[in-house]
């Protein structure tokens, strides 16, 4: 069939990605011709998400492993699947009833809820596998897993069995100790109400204020305070009856637990140990807490004293927790201050005798330091009502500040509260938006502590290796370092945690009211409900029941007390796993495990994984530990991290900035395989990710110029019924030309290969793109047309042949859609481009004389056509050439190839001369000396003119970049993307520059 002019990418990549999937091409094991399997595990995408540029690059080059070990005969599987994603679906689903104007999550049931959940997935959950299809992703699809295939409720079509994985997971775990309920300090989105993990907080810069508070001293007692400056003389020297403090946020100084210092710094020595009083709350009942030392203060930040709120700050969390200081908890689930508990009479007496050493703190729980005016009050305006009932106190610390009377316009001094305005650094929740709070709760965790090491030891041993080296780093500074990691999230859809709870049993076997927090209630972790329910009669010894909820069970307690029958009421846990926890588990469970299936046998454990660094510890680290942990061994053996795709100038994409490029507008416009050979030809290890369209734009040609190149040797009668095997030996070559061609491909070969087994994907593109453009379109296309009418015509038929399947071969796994295209265009095939055989020749099919005499050839060529560029020679206009001096070889292959050389070159014939005229340009390649005499070509001075114009002023923007970055505020307050491109138009200037100099002498010599 006949090429048509141009590759039509939206026409032809739909129809190419239907008749691989209905070919099975990426069925696992497709076209497996030896023992070795491949396997890798696609970064799950949320089942809420749609394809962005992080997506686009990182399945580019997961989908280049696949295909290339496929093509090489491997045993492939390039699993696919979606994270249930428990807070963005949620989310969605929830937006999606308001706008419908149904009735909201907790009207209608946690059961219709996931019932409207599963809808919205059948629906909508699968957008992202048609867009990665777009990107021509060679996944099995027929595979496809979900994290939540298998849970109660899902519907047909979800059977799978990667719930009862995660289940199975947990209650394992849990009998072994490796996973308990505990009270922590966790990010607490108050919208949604519940825990989230450090990835979904974005840390962002806000304007905020920073108060500082007098905190006076017990008793009235005072003491001196001597302050100095960095060479020991004293600055501040006055007697003090209080300490002063700074904080961001004086709603939470309610909870404070201590005042600590540092153990070195001396303004404070004298009241370490201390009691000093909360200046906030009624007078009557205001609280002591006492002044300790810790590690955790700087002596040179604010005051050099910290309040402690342990219930409401990382920080202090850890300081509390290393000096035994209580944690009171101040805010409810919405962030609102807390209106349940006792008394703030009851909780400051109790606080005070804890503070003093007389009571034992316990159980804090019921403690409730808020005042009675600012219970249900939201946080932010709390902290108004605090700051406000401190400063009319008069215990605002205060500065003079100069002031003006508006009605005589006399400027006097007054006593002002201190307060800074500065930037902070603020969480919010990715999701919802709103402000996280630091939030002490019940959560389940998993004892990390406890199975790290194996995760450590098998990075250490190399039995996993992480690229680039920089990511070992950080993996070791993280899990050497590693907390307790909370695996239990406030919501309804996702993994309901499988534990129910029942009531606590005392010493002579009767029951307890249910406490007030899970914790300490009898628990029964299975399975199933029948498995918990068994447990829970063997253990009570009489009938038991499961009920809906804490409360219902506290009621039938009641009657149970009231002597009214009922029986021991159970009931589950009401949390879901964070998705962390099963996406953990993402290798085995989505190769059937704990079945042991064939595909677990064969593909675990997997090859390969790549991913963003971001995730390296909330993903890549728990995989370790989880898969370590569960089956013994390692999910993988090398991870390759890449970072994030930034703009052109390196600027991170955002909505804000206008700059987020949605990679289904550039196939759109350029064709999934221009976009993927960017990906590709930007992923140097470790590099930054620059996504410029001009980029893409150059790739797309670079497809136009392929399309091209195959056009033009159909039209010469090229591809002729006799279509060479997949993986052929090239054709024996007589010519040179044909010779130095496969030589080349060769090379290439060795190039990509070794490339690509070093993850360097940038390597193989460009190795790629110079031999297919550079060599075969533009050297090679053009040294065979005038051989299509000579005597070796059939040889350079049957060569090109040859050497555009290996282009269609080489290019497939980088670009698949357009490589298909021909390989189907240009011949009966056996196999899809897909299925096509790696080659497997090696470098000794070059042949160093072809490559030496095309290597001289080429580099005359160019030396002829960069003079005349220089010298701005019209393009059109033909030169004699000056022979000074040839040796014989060179003699013998101008000769051999003159006919190639003066229509490349645009030479009107070669005259030999014993010097070079004036007004000669001359030429310099190995073996001989040329010239081209431009006397009356150009006009030599006015060149030189235009050209040290040109200098001048290059010069002088090379003096003020120059000047900028010499100047140490310039780079120290400019943003790292002012600087770095400023650094770059440096460099591309002073290139210039020397590019002109060159062309200068030559000018110069000339005359």
């Amino acid at each position: 069939m006949t090429m048509d002019k141009t590759f039509n990418a939206a026409e032809a990549e739909p129809r190419i990605a239907a008749r691989w999937e209905t070919a099975g091409a990426f069925r696992a094991g497709a076209n497996a011709r030896r023992p070795e399997s491949f396997c890798i595990m696609i970064p799950p995408p949320n089942v809420t998400g749609s394809l962005h540029m992080g997506h686009a690059f990182n399945n580019t080059l997961q989908d280049i492993l696949v295909r290339w070990h496929r093509m090489r005969g491997f045993d492939t599987l390039w699993q696919p699947g979606q994270d249930h994603a428990g807070i963005a679906t949620q989310m969605v689903v929830e937006r999606e009833l308001a706008k419908a104007g149904n009735e909201g999550r907790r009207e209608m049931g946690r059961e219709k809820f996931l019932e409207k959940v599963w809808e919205w997935k059948a629906q909508s959950g699968g957008t992202i596998i048609g867009q990665l299809k777009r990107l021509g992703a060679s996944c099995d699809w027929e595979r496809n897993a979900f994290t939540m295939s298998g849970a109660p409720g899902a519907p047909a079509g979800e059977e799978g069995n990667f719930h009862d994985a995660v289940i199975k997971v947990f209650v394992d775990l849990y009998n072994k100790g490796l996973i308990y309920r505990g009270q922590r300090l966790v990010n607490w989105d108050p919208h949604f109400e519940t825990a989230i993990s450090d990835l979904e907080v974005e840390n962002t810069e806000v304007d905020g204020h920073m108060w500082h508070f007098k905190y006076p001293l017990a008793g009235g007692e005072t003491y001196r305070y001597i302050e100095k400056d960095e060479d020991g003389a004293v600055i501040v020297d006055e007697m003090r009856d209080y300490i002063s403090i700074a904080t961001t946020r004086p709603e939470t100084m309610l909870g404070d637990g201590a005042v600590a210092v540092h153990p070195s710094d001396a303004r404070y020595a004298p009241i370490v140990g201390k009691l000093c009083e909360i200046p906030v709350g009624p007078k009557e009942h205001r609280r002591l807490i006492p002044i300790i030392t810790d590690e955790y203060p700087d002596p040179a930040f604010g005051s050099g004293a910290v309040k402690i709120t342990g219930a409401h700050d990382f920080n202090d969390y850890g300081v509390a927790q290393r000096n035994g200081i209580p944690l009171y908890n101040l805010m409810d689930t919405k962030a609102r201050m807390r209106a349940d508990g006792l008394s703030y009479e009851e909780s400051a007496v109790i606080a005070g005798a804890i503070a003093r050493g007389e009571r034992a703190a316990g159980d804090v729980g019921q403690i409730n330091l808020v005042p009675g005016e600012l219970r249900g009050m939201d946080r932010f305006e709390a902290r108004k009502a605090v700051v406000e009932a401190i400063t009319a106190e008069g215990l605002a610390v205060t500065v003079l500040q100069k002031s003006i009377d508006p009605e005589t316009h006399s400027e006097h001094l007054e006593r002002v509260p201190l307060v800074e305005n500065k930037k902070i650094m603020q969480p919010f929740g990715d999701r919802s938006k709103v402000v996280i709070e630091p939030y002490l709760t019940d959560q389940w965790f998993v004892d990390t502590a406890k199975i790290v090491e194996p995760a450590l030891e098998a990075v250490r041993s190399g039995a996993v290796r992480i690229m680039p080296e920089s990511g070992e780093k950080t993996y070791y500074h993280w899990l050497e370092n590693i907390e307790p990691w909370c695996i239990s999230r406030q919501l309804w859809w996702g993994h309901q945690i499988p534990v129910w709870y029942g009531p606590n049993r005392d010493d002579e076997g009767k029951l307890s009211i249910p406490s007030s927090g899970f914790g300490t209630d009898s628990k029964f972790c299975a399975a199933e409900g029948s498995g918990a329910l068994a447990a829970a009669e063997q253990y009570y010894g009489e009938e038991v029941a499961f009920v809906e909820s804490k409360q219902t069970a506290y009621e039938w307690a009641l009657d149970r007390m009231e002597g009214r029958a009922r029986p021991v009421p159970i009931w589950r846990d009401p949390d879901v796993l964070d998705t962390w926890f099963s996406s953990g588990l993402w290798p085995i469970g989505t190769l059937g495990w704990p079945e042991q299936t064939p595909e677990l046998e064969k593909y675990f454990p997997t090859s390969v994984l790549v991913t963003g660094q971001d995730i390296l510890f909330f993903w890549v680290a728990r995989m370790m530990m989880m898969q370590l942990a569960v089956v013994g061994e390692v999910p993988f053996h090398t991870v390759y991290l890449h970072g994030l795709v930034r703009d052109a100038k390196g600027k991170k994409m955002s909505k804000s900035l206008g700059n987020v490029v949605d990679p289904l507008d550039i196939i759109d416009e350029f064709g999934a395989d221009a976009l993927r050979f960017t990906n590709a030809a930007m992923a140097s290890l470790g590099g930054v990710l620059k996504l410029d369209t001009q980029r893409i734009t150059g790739y797309r040609n670079f497809t136009t110029k392929l399309w091209n190149a195959t056009r033009f040797a159909e039209m010469n009668g090229v591809f002729g019924d006799d279509v060479p095997a997949p993986g052929a030996l090239p054709p024996k070559a007589s010519q040179t030309v044909n010779r130095w061609i496969i030589g080349e491909t060769a090379r290439t070969l060795k190039a990509v290969d070794e490339a690509l087994a070093a993850y360097r994907f940038n390597d193989a593109a460009d190795a790629l793109y110079r031999f297919v453009w550079g060599k075969v379109c533009d050297w090679y296309v053009e040294f065979a047309k005038p051989t299509f009418d000579g005597d070796h015509a059939d040889e350079t038929r049957t060569t090109m042949r040859w050497v555009l399947d290996q282009c269609f071969v080489l290019l497939h796994p980088f670009m698949p859609f357009i490589t298909e295209e021909l390989w189907s265009l240009t011949g009966t095939r056996a196999k899809m481009a897909a299925h096509a055989d790696w080659p497997e020749y090696g470098t000794d099919l070059a042949d160093p004389d072809a490559d030496r005499e095309m290597g001289w050839v080429i580099g005359l060529i160019e030396a002829v056509r960069s003079a005349r560029t220089q010298m701005r020679v019209p393009v059109g206009l033909k030169l004699p050439m000056l022979a000074l001096d040839q040796d014989a070889p060179a003699q013998a292959a101008y000769a051999r190839n003159v006919a190639l050389i003066e229509r490349l070159a645009r030479i009107d014939g070669l005259h030999p001369a014993e010097t070079a005229p004036k007004g000669a340009l001359s030429i310099a390649v190995e073996g001989a000396t040329y010239a081209l005499p431009l006397e009356g070509v150009i006009d030599l001075g006015a060149e030189m003119a235009r050209l040290r114009k040109a200098m001048e002023k290059l010069q002088k923007d090379i003096g003020g970049l120059k000047g900028r970055l010499d100047n140490p505020r310039f780079v120290a307050s400019a943003s790292e993307e002012v600087v770095e491109e400023t650094r770059g138009q440096l460099a591309e200037k002073s290139d210039e520059a020397e590019r002109l100099a060159e062309v200068l002498a030559r000018l110069e010599a000339m005359g």
